[in-house]
């Protein structure tokens, strides 16, 4: 894979601390939902970091694509380009990345998506291209997140959820939930597991991301409850807020 240098055409913040940024490509492959690409920054000196992010956006032909961005207070790259990149700056970026992680529109089998946080990146790739290529496939999607205005996608999410058309949305609050809201916060268990997913008997494949503990536990609970282990599909990512 080789090094490009996309364009900023648009930024969005999601919320107080993560921010999606659409990039200009002339020469960009596409990608598949669920890919992640490398972005990197240098400075004057020549020092050079680099970090992964997921795509955000659904596989389109236009030569462009969506990431979210999560602010880290001692990150070395998220705070530039949460906090200092403007459209027209240029950006250096490497991919698409990876291909057991995604979602093909050729899928039959129902489609469980469980996100931590910022986890929610590459499911949202899954789920804007279900509703590009007009799929009825059924998904659903079990959304951990620490509180209301932690949610990304907000409006996004109220468009799929609302448009009655095989996309069912759970959201488990872990620290603030909103008022009369009837599961207090805590994190997912069996027992919301058993409620929100499809049950194993359905042969669903599960696609996991978020932070390495919750991975780990959501991949521990789907097993449990039944799921094959060749049916669930993780992304991690770790402390700097990398695609693992």
């Amino acid at each position: 894979m080789t090094w490009r240098v996309g364009t900023i055409v648009s930024v969005h913040d999601e919320t107080r601390t993560a921010r999606s940024i659409t990039l200009d490509v002339p020469d960009w492959p596409g990608h598949l939902a669920g890919q992640h690409v490398d972005v990197r920054l240098t400075a004057p000196d020549g020092y050079s970091a680099a970090r992964s992010y997921s795509i955000a956006s659904a596989p389109s032909d236009i030569k462009r694509f969506e990431i979210t961005v999560e602010r880290l207070a001692d990150g070395e790259v998220s705070p530039y380009l949460t906090q200092e990149v403007a459209v027209g700056d240029p950006l250096e970026v490497r991919g698409p990345i990876g291909g057991w992680f995604v979602w093909h529109p050729e899928q039959t089998e129902p489609i469980q998506l469980i996100a931590g946080g910022s986890g929610l990146v590459p499911l949202m790739a899954m789920m804007r291209a279900r509703a590009a290529v007009h799929s009825m496939m059924p998904f659903r999607l079990l959304y951990s997140v620490r509180e209301p205005d932690a949610i990304l996608y907000a409006d996004d999410l109220r468009a799929l959820a609302a448009a009655n058309d095989g996309t069912a949305i759970t959201y488990a609050y872990t620290r603030v939930a909103p008022k009369d809201w009837a599961r207090p916060p805590a994190r997912v268990d069996a027992a919301l597991i058993a409620q929100a997913t499809w049950p194993a008997s359905q042969s669903p494949t599960c696609y996991v991301c978020g932070p390495t503990p919750f991975v780990e536990s959501i991949a521990t609970l789907l097993t449990a409850a039944g799921n094959a282990p060749d049916r669930i599909r993780t992304e991690r990512f770790g402390a700097t807020g990398d695609v693992r």
